[in-house]
């Protein structure tokens, strides 16, 4: 599984997405991603998530530090990425939102992110540059 670290045009705030399902996930925000179908990239498969997601083309950059292993068989990775096209919209989400690195930090303390999104809130908020 990938998930997208999608920065702004100014580098100073991260697209996050409302979970609309499973049930336990519902209404908690994460970083856009999903599932590599077979024969797709981790860049192929992030590219085409958003687009279906989020309705935006993104140019995909490195990978984040961490890996998630959400079990023995699936581990989620997250890398950074910018709108080429489009703007953000929630297809398949509640909601979609830009936050800064403060509000990022805050919504992790209280509990408002995906828990395997928030291993890498360390790293997210060290690159968005102060607004």
């Amino acid at each position: 599984m990938v998930a997208g670290a999608i920065l702004d045009s100014s580098g100073t705030r991260i697209l996050l997405a409302r979970r609309a399902r499973p049930a336990e996930l519902a209404g908690l925000w994460e970083l856009p991603g999903g599932k590599a179908e077979v024969g797709e990239t981790d860049e192929e498969a992030l590219r085409r998530e958003v687009a279906e997601e989020l309705g935006i083309d993104v140019g995909v950059e490195c990978e984040l530090r961490e890996r998630v292993a959400l079990s023995d068989e699936l581990v989620l990775i997250a890398r950074w990425a910018h709108v080429i096209a489009g703007e953000p919209a929630a297809r398949e989400h509640q909601a979609v939102r830009w936050v800064g690195a403060e509000e990022l930090s805050t919504m992790c303390e209280q509990g408002y992110l995906v828990p395997a999104d928030a291993v890498w809130v360390p790293e997210l908020v060290a690159r968005l540059r102060p607004a």
